[in-house]
């Protein structure tokens, strides 16, 4: 089973510019945000304290704080199916 999982951005990266630090469940990782600049209108409108799906790396969506919570919730009675996405999260690195 493949999860998005909500993740909290903790700092752009200036140096990449299509990464950002995020923040999911205390695991830290550079997430690539390239596809939420190509959904834009305008100008990527992100910055740290603001949620993102994340799915193998790659910020999918712009969620808000309270669909995030809520998502969080009930990840956490999926179970194995997150543990495991979690633990990829851990092991990887795109930097």
């Amino acid at each position: 089973m493949c999860l998005g999982i909500p993740g909290e951005v903790v700092a752009l990266l200036a140096e990449h510019p299509d990464l950002a630090m995020v923040s999911v469940e205390g695991v830290q990782r550079a997430v690539n945000i390239g596809l939420l600049r190509e959904e834009s209108e305008g100008p990527l409108e992100l910055e740290p304290g603001d949620w993102v799906l994340i799915h193998v790396g790659f910020a999918l969506s712009k969620i808000d704080e309270q669909e995030a919570k809520a998502s969080l919730e009930w990840l956490t009675g999926v179970g194995d199916a997150y543990t495991d996405e979690l633990d990829a999260l851990a092991a990887s690195d795109i930097t």
